[in-house]
């Protein structure tokens, strides 16, 4: 293996990374670019968008970026049928826009429930049937193909007050499972990623006092994860030999029991 192809191991390659305006999915478009991929960054926040853009051309990679909300199924098609049109496709899929709502059941916090399923499930499945066909196309041509979805700790776990969203990522987990067993043989990888607690925006949109203060006393006990741990983690999965497909990887920080 040459030292370009070492150091670079996604070069060529087409990564769309969704929920790309900050977190894991900001880390990984960046670390991704790094490997050489060219790199579109999906999510609503335009202006975090175009950032991440300058940041990325700055370090002498690749980006373009696409407002887009996923749970727009419209509008993610139309993503999908540009970048088919611009850059022949993508090989590679992070599929990581989410959310975390904790809530105890007994609430009746619908609203937040249905915003969970909405962009958690239903927008997951927008961005699957927008890019399947890309994936499938671009590896039978090229010889392999990755389909990552973000999944969660929480998906095998029993934390209170996080049932909904933990059931979403249950079906992000198993949901992979399945379209592996689908798309192996056409040389479509697909990996959930299931990351333990990780320090990103999702701890600020919780409004659940009993989770707040759970989540501030895991604080004192152990070193979250970083977004750029996550990052990495992709990078790894997608840079293996096309023979190789990791289907569920778990990272926990290092003191989290469970």
């Amino acid at each position: 293996m040459s030292t370009h192809t070492s150091v670079r191991p996604l070069s060529g390659r087409v990564a769309v990374v969704t929920g790309a305006s900050s977190g894991i999915g900001e880390a990984t478009a960046g670390h991704l670019a790094g490997l050489g991929a060219r790199v579109v960054v999906m999510a609503r926040r335009e202006d975090r968008l175009v950032d991440l853009v300058a940041r990325i051309e700055k370090d002498g990679g690749e980006a373009l970026a696409l407002p887009v909300d996923v749970t727009d199924r419209a509008a993610v098609r139309a993503a999908a049928e540009r970048i088919a049109a611009e850059l022949g496709g993508a090989d590679l899929l992070f599929n990581n826009a989410g959310v975390m709502l904790p809530a105890p059941v007994e609430e009746l916090a619908t609203e937040q429930w249905q915003r969970q399923i909405d962009l958690n499930v239903t927008g997951l499945m927008n961005v699957i049937g927008a890019f399947t066909p890309q994936l499938v196309e671009t590896a039978a041509s090229r010889g392999v193909a990755d389909l990552i979805n973000t999944s969660s700790i929480a998906a095998q776990n029993i934390f209170p007050n996080f049932a909904v969203y933990s059931a979403t990522k249950a079906y992000v987990t198993h949901l992979s499972r399945h379209l592996r067993a689908e798309l192996g043989a056409k040389n479509v990888r697909v990996s959930a990623v299931e990351p333990g607690i990780v320090g990103t925006e999702l701890q600020s949109h919780v409004t659940d006092a009993g989770a707040l203060a759970w989540l501030e006393d895991s604080k004192e006990t152990m070193e979250w994860l970083t977004p750029e741990d996550v990052a990495r983690t992709v990078g790894f999965v997608a840079s293996l030999p096309p023979r190789a497909n990791l289907q569920q990887v778990t990272l926990m920080p290092t003191a989290q029991a469970a």
